[in-house]
This record gives C-alpha cells, structure tokens and sequence, in this order.
C-alpha cells in the first residue's frame, strides 16, 4: 500500500510517500481502507515535534479521515467488513494516522457514518466536531449530551466562526436550538459564519464587538467557545452571563492569558480548559454518538454552502495540506487517498 510516512520530526520535508505492507488488524481492532485524510493544526504540530518527541521509528500522519472497514479483528462488535466510518485520533499513542490507503485503529476509534453522509463530512468531523462538542457541553447548568433542543434558551459565542472548530460548534449549537453569535475578523469570513448557521455575526476589528454581543444576549451569553484566550479573555468577562462557561481549546493570540479576578468572580465564570486528548472516554464516546446524529439530521455538513470551504491535495502532496493548515488555509484541508 500506499503510505506517507516520517522517522524524525520537523518540517513538513520530513514526510514522504513509501510502499508499506497492509497491515492486520489484532484483537479489538479494524483496518480502515482510508478514502480521505482530514488535516489538523495538531498533526503539522505533532509532526514538527512541537507537542511531543516521536514515539515510533516511523509514523504516518492525520487524526482524522473515513474510509470503509475491510477487515475486523477477533472481538469487535457493532462493526462490520463494507461498514463506512469516520474515526478520531488515529496517530493518537500509534504510528497509524490516516495518510495512508489502510489503517488499523482501535474499535472505539471508529463510527459508522450515517446513510448518505460523504466521506468528505466524515473526514471532517474528528478533531473539529469532537473539540466543538466537549465546548458546548461544560458548562455548570448543562447540558452533558447534545441533541435537538438540548441547548434551547441558551445563547452560545463562538470565537472566530470561520475556522474548522468555530464552523463546526455553530453548526452543532444551532442543531441543539442555541441562538449562536459569532466573532470573525473580516466580512468574508463572516459569509461563512452565516453560513455555517450563526443567527449574529460580529466583527470584532470594527466599533465595539462588547456593545453589539450585549445588544443581541442584554443578559449575557451562556457559553464561549474560545479559540484566542489571551487576546478575548477581557471581552469574554464583560459579555458572559453568572454561571457561563468559557471553553478555551486554543491558544490563538498567545500562550499566556491575564484574568482579572473581579469580573470572573462576581459571575461565576467556568474557565474550561479542553484538549480532546485527555478528555476521557466517556466524553469522546458521547461526542461521537452526538456528532454522529446530527450529521443523520443533515445538520453538519461540509463545503461553501456550509461555510467550511475545502481545499483538496493527492495523497503525495501531505506536505503540501500541513503546510496549508500550518499557513491558516481556510475552512477545511482534506486528502484524497483512494
């Protein structure tokens, strides 16, 4: 098979296309034939060595894709040869990211894809969908799980809409009946915004974003989902309702963030911090049953129409996708594998 690979970390000239055996899968586990790779700041971040040193002689990038299961371990249940799936945290303590035409995960690591969702969505759910679930549901007052109506009467802020994790906790809060503002930087990402179903778009480069968030939420927002701590922390005090909670997932901006203790303490602000690493099963699995339906509900989709434009590159060319999310590529950075 067709694989990208890399034995020591570094820029993105370390990665390159290798003939591999196609692997078996052991107890618990089943080979995926890889149709689209999903690319993440975290997999150009894992592979240049800035998160942790490489573990394995050789590693293949990519937390996230979907494909078809061809081949089913000793011990799996619920899945199926012919099954098409999506998975999350592939590379995750294993050499066997998703830059590459088979590859074998953990069960727990796979869902099926709903009925007539497209590869590209499954691809594109994982590290964005997982990240923007566990945002949304932190907060003190509720709710755990995610489903239609569960966020009803809430008012959700999403800094920064336009990128993958704002794009995809948009659209997953408007499905759970959230009335969703969202912060952008320019008017076209603020089309996008709209069109990933935010109710209100604020630029904040232009008049006070303070004043037009209160107009639209006059008793706060109840939950934040914020990408660049160090540079909204004072504006997520003064637009947060007591109680909020302010998942910080990022560290856009800076890695060092100033809070000032009246403001956080007279409404008993949550600062949530989030790494979906280290989230616990119990919450990825609810985040993969919860994304998983509202993709069924046709209500997380991919492309322009949902604010979430692709761009595209040959499976060869896995340099040249991290080095378009490492440049802040808009929207969503997909391989084609097979």
């Amino acid at each position: 098979m067709r694989a990208v690979v890399y034995s020591e970390t570094g820029p993105s000239s370390v990665l390159h296309l290798a003939e591999r055996p196609v692997p078996e899968p052991d107890a618990g586990e089943v080979r995926l034939r890889v149709v689209v790779s999903g690319v993440n700041p975290t997999d150009w971040k894992s592979r240049s060595g800035g998160t942790a040193s490489l573990a394995f002689p050789e590693a293949t990038p990519n937390q996230d894709g979907a494909g078809v299961v061809d081949a089913v371990g000793p011990g799996v249940d619920g899945l199926a040869v012919g099954d098409r799936v999506w998975t999350c945290m592939a590379a995750q303590d294993r050499p066997t990211g998703t830059a590459q035409e088979f590859t074998v995960l953990p069960a727990d690591r796979v869902t099926r894809l709903p009925e007539g969702a497209s590869f590209d969505v499954g691809a594109s759910l994982g590290v964005p969908a997982v990240t923007a679930h566990r945002a949304l549901t932190v907060a003190e007052d509720g709710p755990s799980r995610l489903a239609p109506g569960a966020l009803t009467g809430r008012t959700v802020l999403v800094a920064g809409g336009a990128g993958a994790v704002g794009n995809a906790a948009v659209q997953l809060a408007r499905w759970a009946g959230a009335t969703v503002v969202t912060t952008v930087s320019s008017p076209e990402k603020g089309e996008l915004a709209r069109a990933a179903g935010a109710h209100h778009v604020v630029n904040y480069r232009e008049g006070d974003p303070v004043a037009a968030i209160r107009e639209v939420a006059p008793d706060g927002v109840d939950l934040v989902v914020e990408v660049a701590p160090a540079q909204n922390a004072d504006l997520d005090a003064q637009v947060v309702r007591p109680r909020a909670s302010i998942a910080v997932y990022a560290n856009n901006g800076g890695d060092e963030v100033r809070l000032d203790v009246r403001p956080n303490m007279v409404t008993n602000a949550r600062w949530q911090f989030i790494l979906m690493y280290t989230m616990g099963a119990d919450a990825l699995a609810a985040a993969a049953e919860d994304v998983t339906a509202a993709v069924r509900d046709g209500a997380f989709g991919v492309g322009d129409e949902h604010g979430l434009p692709l761009t595209r590159f040959a499976l060869a060319d896995t340099a040249k996708a991290h080095d378009a999310v490492e440049s802040g590529a808009v929207g969503k950075v997909l391989i084609d594998v097979g």
